[in-house]
């Protein structure tokens, strides 16, 4: 029996989960968090399947394992743990371990205020406001985000032509704002988007290149933002995020977030000094702002935007896992779906 055990730090962002391992998981080899993002993906990811994915995780379960800082001017390092795979960048999953690494007194920032997080994506600052014990808000500033495509008309065969833009935040993601074929996500179930979800971001790939113009091994979306009107007249925008086959976000996603901020601002629906309340399915909310303007190395415009969210902590958990216990590796139902029935073909 090999047997192996987890500490971690159980929360959520604006209702999203994150689970942060603070203790059990092994020393990772490489220069940068993405050469040891790569390690733990091609030795480790066992772990992440047993931590993610039932019985002791569930389907909208997300991560990350906290790490000493990878360089002299950072506080601490992450690695992004989900259960389709391990993300290079995820915008929650950062905003709430900043702050379960702050309350729980993981790190003393090198400067009071701000904290320098590595990641595999580079190197994210962020900035924290601290009521007491309590870490009140974090934000962060992106990586560069833009709209690489608007207007595409893509054939939907639930709704009509739709109109979509294809923005970046980190992730690639087909973006459908009202419009007459689609009234808003307020009009539709949560399901009914997830299956729509899918069947958009497969209609997008089969359609149009998506392809970042600075790594052509970024390309095609795994992702899809249904926006709406919002719950709150304090807030400006609402979206449901699809994320793969199976994940609906709880928060507004920041990834997502980002690319909406990027596109709104290309559009000329959002001014470089303003500041972009973004609600989720449930009514949680990120502040999405212009950080910087800036060109791609094609000259294809850019900005870094702002992320600012809240966390919490719900608890503390300790993990056993050993290889005599049944799906000790984690299982997802899709495993054990039955295969699409074959096509009868006649001569």
């Amino acid at each position: 029996m090999t047997r192996h055990v987890f500490s971690s730090i159980e929360g959520h962002t604006e209702g999203m989960p994150v689970r942060m391992v603070i203790a059990g998981a092994p020393a990772l080899k490489g220069r940068t968090m993405s050469e040891r993002r790569e390690d733990f993906m091609a030795n480790f990811d066992w772990i992440r399947r047993s931590l993610m994915l039932e019985p002791r995780g569930h389907s909208h379960m997300s991560g990350t394992v906290f790490y000493p800082p990878l360089r002299a001017d950072s506080d601490f390092s992450l690695v992004f743990i989900e259960t389709s795979g391990c993300l290079p960048m995820c915008g929650h999953a950062t905003l709430g371990s900043i702050t379960f690494a702050l309350e729980a007194g993981l790190i003393e920032p090198k400067t009071p205020g701000t904290v320098v997080v590595d990641v595999p994506a580079g190197q994210i600052h962020a900035t924290y406001v601290r009521d007491g014990d309590k870490v009140s808000s974090v934000r962060f500033t992106n990586v560069p985000s833009f709209l690489l495509h608007r207007d595409l008309e893509i054939d939907f065969p639930p709704l009509g032509v739709l109109k979509v833009d294809i923005a970046y935040g980190g992730n690639f993601y087909p973006i459908i704002e009202v419009q007459p074929n689609y009234p808003g996500c307020e009009h539709f179930s949560a399901q009914q988007l997830l299956d729509w979800g899918r069947e958009m971001q497969a209609l997008v790939n089969r359609s149009v290149d998506v392809v970042h113009p600075e790594n052509p091994a970024i390309r095609g979306v795994k992702h899809c933002m249904w926006t709406g009107a919002p719950l709150s007249g304090q807030s400006q925008g609402r979206a449901v995020v699809i994320a793969g086959d199976s994940l609906i976000d709880r928060s507004p996603c920041g990834t997502g977030s980002s690319a909406r901020v990027a596109q709104r601002f290309a559009r000329g629906w959002l001014a470089e000094d303003g500041a972009y309340r973004h609600e989720s399915l449930i009514g949680s909310f990120f502040v999405g702002r212009v950080a910087q303007q800036l060109l791609l190395e094609d000259g294809h415009p850019a900005i870094r935007p702002s992320i600012e969210g809240r966390a919490w902590i719900t608890g503390r958990a300790e993990f056993i896992v050993d290889d005599t216990q049944p799906w000790w590796d984690g299982f997802s139902l899709e495993d054990f779906a039955a295969p699409a029935p074959a096509q009868e073909t006649s001569l």
